[in-house]
């Protein structure tokens, strides 16, 4: 694992650094820029001009002036009383992400902070050293300011973190044992620990990775059910879907023509025109609305990327040595794409769970048992697995209404709309775990279907997603505990077991 240069942070460096433990690197010329852009602000401390966050208070208290011997004590009440999260802690990649986010910033040098700064981040960043934030507190305006104010906390010694083995301890004796000499905040550099949309880019970057690979894998098990339930591929043919030329669309067509090739199982029937006309929607139209999702994905992608280079903070120092406050520090463009990527992971859960039902369903599974049960009557098979699907899928069309139109004003009406992107990023991450649920209950359903329409063989790629499958869940027979088949597939689709297997079986899937 390689390390990840602060100059070049993508999407994929914020995975490895949050889920992996990537160590960060900071290089001499990124030490001398901030160190350069910090004198700036020691010019203006030191001043009598009034600055926002330097010789002022904060938010609606910006028109108190605060006196240069009060300027240490400001930043350090601003952090303590900023750090003010509520509820259950968030997961230790969202904290990890939002610190890397953030010290990525603060290497630009526009936010004016001394090179200590930078290092001390680096260094508990690197040490495995995550804060502990509660998943309430911030609104996505002004950034992250609550979460991020914990983890300025945690760099002055104070306050709870986990460390590297997930045991929660104080901040000083953690720090300490990593050998982190704690910081005394200067002038402006609490306000730029925390000014930022760190955390719920974060949570945009995990996601993004989460739903392309569920996607992928999404084309997989629509495949395996299209077979199972002895559908055609003919709809997927590569002229039809050129006829209405998403990208998205063309690329699961494509993931689902290759998948189904070379199968006994399609070929069994594949002249039967009496057999069926034309398939239900949620086999029929998997390339669509897969697609759809997909090129939302892309869209999302556009956007993080461009938060990626970009400088959040308030105020900022400008190349040419001015302090400027600026509105950069909003939500908005993070939180609109964390909301419109919870209605993809929703609508692709609900077209799974409606093939699920299908190979449930005697009368519309084309000789299957009813709901694949060994001994019908005393076996009841996979019925309530479909049960937990339609549940979940409830609750990712809640999971869908928008945050980001919920503004509540906020410091004295001065902070007056803001984003909630940070709650957008939340309940993304709990449709993105729903979805690799109802994903999964497909996956199991689809692939006793399979087994079931032996001796006729799946396609080389469907097959290979089932022999995954059958290492972890058994094959059909009389009833066993439900949630445990479910449990294992969940884990097979987290590793990435499955969709390596089909691309060792067919070539890489097309993304």
């Amino acid at each position: 694992m390689s390390d990840v240069d602060l100059a070049a942070v993508g999407i994929p460096e914020v995975v490895s650094v949050a889920r992996d433990g990537a160590q960060v690197t900071v290089t001499q010329s990124v030490l001398e820029r901030v160190a350069a852009m910090r004198a700036v602000v020691d010019d203006l401390a030191a001043g009598s001009k009034p600055a926002y966050g330097i010789s002022t208070g904060f938010g609606a208290l910006a028109t108190v002036s605060i006196a240069p011997e009060r300027r240490a004590q400001l930043q350090r009440s601003l952090i303590r009383s900023h750090a003010a999260t509520s509820g259950e802690p968030v997961d230790r990649e969202v904290v990890r992400a939002l610190m890397l986010l953030r010290l990525r910033t603060l290497a630009t040098g526009h936010t004016g902070v001394r090179p200590v700064v930078v290092e001390t981040l680096a260094a508990m960043l690197n040490a495995g050293i995550a804060p502990i934030v509660g998943q309430y507190g911030s609104l996505g305006c002004s950034g992250d300011l609550a979460p991020l104010a914990h983890v300025a906390l945690a760099l002055q010694g104070e306050g709870e973190v986990c460390d590297a083995d997930g045991t929660a301890m104080p901040a000083a004796p953690a720090l300490q044992a990593a050998g982190i000499q704690p910081l005394t905040l200067a002038s402006k550099e609490g306000l730029a620990l925390i000014n930022g949309t760190d955390g719920m880019l974060g949570m945009l970057c995990l996601a993004i990775t989460d739903l392309r690979r569920l996607l992928d894998l999404a084309d997989v098990t629509a495949a395996m059910t299209v077979e199972a339930l002895l559908g055609t591929d003919r709809v997927f043919a590569a002229d039809l879907q050129a006829l209405r030329p998403h990208p998205g669309q063309a690329r699961s067509a494509v993931n689902l023509r290759r998948l189904l090739a070379g199968s006994p199982v399609m070929d069994s029937h594949r002249h039967d025109m009496t057999h069926i006309v034309q398939d239900a929607y949620s086999l029929r139209c998997s390339p669509q609305v897969h697609g759809a999702a997909r090129d939302t994905v892309d869209h999302a992608e556009q956007v993080a990327g461009r938060e990626l280079v970009s400088v959040i903070d308030n105020p900022v120092v400008t190349e040419d040595g001015r302090v400027e406050s600026n509105g950069n520090f909003h939500g908005a463009p993070v939180a609109y794409v964390l909301d419109f990527l919870a209605i993809p992971a929703a609508d692709v859960a609900s077209i799974s769970e409606r093939r699920t039902d299908r190979c449930l369903d005697a009368n519309r599974s084309h000789g299957l048992p009813p709901f694949l049960a060994d001994e019908v009557g005393v076996d009841s098979g996979y019925m309530i697995a479909q049960y937990t699907a339609a549940g979940i899928v409830s609750e990712l069309k809640r999971l869908a209404a928008p945050a980001s139109v919920d503004s509540i004003p906020s410091s004295a009406m001065q902070e007056d709309h803001v984003s909630m992107g940070w709650h957008a990023g939340l309940k993304l991450r709990a449709a993105v775990d729903g979805l690799r649920r109802v994903l999964a209950i497909e996956l199991i359903t689809a692939a006793r279907a399979l087994d079931l329409r032996a001796p006729l063989r799946p396609a080389p790629g469907t097959g290979a997603a089932l022999a995954a499958l059958r290492e972890v869940v058994a094959g059909p027979g009389p009833d066993v505990v439900v949630a445990e088949d479910i449990a294992a597939a969940e884990q097979k689709i987290a590793s990435g077991d499955i969709l390596t297997a089909v691309e060792e079986a067919i070539g890489p899937l097309d993304r």
